[in-house]
């Protein structure tokens, strides 16, 4: 199911999402109190689109010593590297209030990826996130699960939480969220801008097709709120 929340103005865009996550974060550890230490995992998205948006919850009042921070996808590459999603998350988001916060980073170089990707299925650690903030390329690929990839078929189909994937055209091997730790996320957000990819995700609604927004939206199940601004 989709719930579509529509902005004209970017600023409003970016708030209105700040305090939706806020919200959530702020049920999960209240829900979590009841039976234990207060938790919440929530899982952002790089690139240039949610930069004002993860500024904004950086701001937000949370209990952040209580919530770890992590990622949907990363590149394989070094964290000082300019393409790297965990250096984008420190300079983004893990400010402010959210300096607070624990990060788990999905990149570690100085191993294989392969092994790497394997440990993190294996570690206790890594809880399913509660809460989990989607981009989307004009493509129709969110995370970094790529129909162009020769991963894509494990990707959409395996259980395993995370996934080594290899673009045919983006730069840089991916560890990425599986496409079924997407789906059994309860509070999945969608942060899109601009007239085209809005087409994108009505096309991808409209009929069955090879991309990830198109399964994830499809899936039976999803709940996926989309914050669109024009």
């Amino acid at each position: 199911m989709i719930e579509l929340r529509t902005f004209d103005e970017p600023r409003a865009h970016s708030d209105a999402l700040a305090n939706a996550v806020s919200d959530a974060l702020k049920a999960t550890l209240a829900a979590t109190a009841a039976t234990q230490t207060p938790h919440a995992t929530l899982a952002v998205s790089g690139g240039s689109s949610p930069r004002p948006f993860l500024a904004a919850l950086s701001h937000e009042p949370l209990d952040w010593a209580h919530i770890d921070v992590t990622l949907v996808d990363d590149r394989w590459v070094p964290d000082t590297d300019p393409d790297s999603n965990s250096r984008f998350a420190h300079e983004t988001v893990l400010q402010n209030a959210a300096a607070a916060a624990y990060f788990l980073p999905l990149v570690d170089v100085s191993k294989p990826l392969e092994a790497h990707v394997a440990e993190l299925n294996a570690d206790p650690r890594r809880h399913l996130p509660d809460v989990v903030v989607l981009g989307m390329g004009e493509d129709g690929h969110t995370a970094s699960i790529f129909a162009d990839a020769p991963e894509w078929d494990f990707a959409i189909s395996t259980q395993d939480r995370f996934v080594a994937v290899h673009p045919g055209k983006a730069p840089h091997a991916r560890v990425s969220l599986s496409m079924s730790a997407l789906k059994q996320v309860k509070q999945l957000y969608l942060f899109i801008s601009g007239q085209k990819k809005l087409d994108v995700l009505n096309a991808a609604l409209a009929a069955p097709q090879k991309n990830a927004i198109s399964t994830l939206a499809n899936a039976e199940g999803v709940k996926l709120d989309v914050y669109w601004c024009a």
